[in-house]
């Protein structure tokens, strides 16, 4: 009897053995699944489906003013989940896989950072980092927490509405009120910029030194694992493509279906962070 067979949920762990066995170098791609288990909610359900509204357009962000006010104010009740969140099992172990000399780099979709905090060395952030804000005139940048002080200081009846159940997976809450009212300052180096978070909304696009640096980790390994991710977002699901193309093989470790479920050499529906902690530590 397999050592593994008496928990179902890692029963999979053999093939996802077999597959780094046989491909000596693996690229990960992460989404928003593998940081669940750190408190952060994912987008979408086992079918695919969006599970909350989804998040904010760019060109919406970038000519409305009061798309802004709905979008920092919820960002200020939403953020505090996932700057507080703390890599999990499932971080850690792609980060003791890479030790190993096993993963060759990850391509997240997420902005949360925990890939790094975790120890993974050789990140590229697809979609940017949520714990960085940006000036869309001058480009000055700033740690988001010191914009969301100043948010919290003009609009301090805000913070009462704080509650985790409403956060989101980009630091968004699930809040629809009045937003007439709040207070959304100007850069304070242009004086007339606006602040965006360091993040690829919707309907914008990934930049292309980013993306050429995800091609070039793929061309530097045997093979890609799709961990928690539905690759309903092209931005993620064109990797998945070039590895068919180039015949590199892809295997993926999700709960639920994905755009890719008929590409893939291996399919995985487990809990990721405890197949990934019982691969790396085995």
């Amino acid at each position: 009897m397999s050592r593994h067979a008496a928990n179902p949920s890692l029963a999979g762990i053999p093939a996802l053995e077999a597959f780094f066995s046989r491909h000596a170098r693996v690229a990960v791609l992460s989404g928003a699944g593998i940081s669940t288990a750190s408190g952060i909610p994912d987008y979408r359900d086992a079918s695919g489906d969006w599970k909350r509204s989804p998040p904010v357009q760019h060109r919406t962000f970038m000519t409305s003013h009061a798309a802004r006010q709905r979008y920092w104010a919820r960002a200020l009740i939403g953020f505090r989940v996932l700057n507080e969140a703390t890599p999990n099992l499932a971080h850690h172990a792609v980060a003791e896989l890479e030790r190993q000399g096993k993963v060759a780099g990850v391509i997240t979709q997420n902005v949360d950072g925990l890939h790094q905090r975790a120890g993974s060395r050789r990140v590229i952030d697809l979609h940017g980092r949520a714990d960085l804000v940006v000036c869309m005139s001058c480009g000055a940048r700033q740690m988001r927490h010191a914009l969301h002080g100043e948010l919290a200081r003009r609009n301090p009846r805000w913070l009462d509405a704080a509650r985790a159940d409403l956060a989101a997976p980009d630091g968004d809450a699930d809040l629809e009120t009045d937003f007439s009212s709040f207070e959304v300052p100007d850069c304070d180096y242009c004086g007339k910029g606006i602040w965006k978070p360091d993040v690829v909304f919707f309907g914008d696009n990934v930049p292309t030194r980013v993306v050429e640096s995800a091609y070039t980790l793929l061309e530097d390994s045997d093979a890609l694992l799709v961990i928690g991710s539905s690759l309903m977002v092209y931005s993620g699901f064109r990797f998945v493509q070039a590895c068919v193309r180039e015949q590199r093989p892809v295997a993926c470790l999700n709960l639920g279906r994905t755009r890719g479920d008929e590409l893939f050499t291996l399919k995985v529906e487990a809990p990721a962070a405890e197949v990934l902690h019982a691969l790396a530590y085995s």
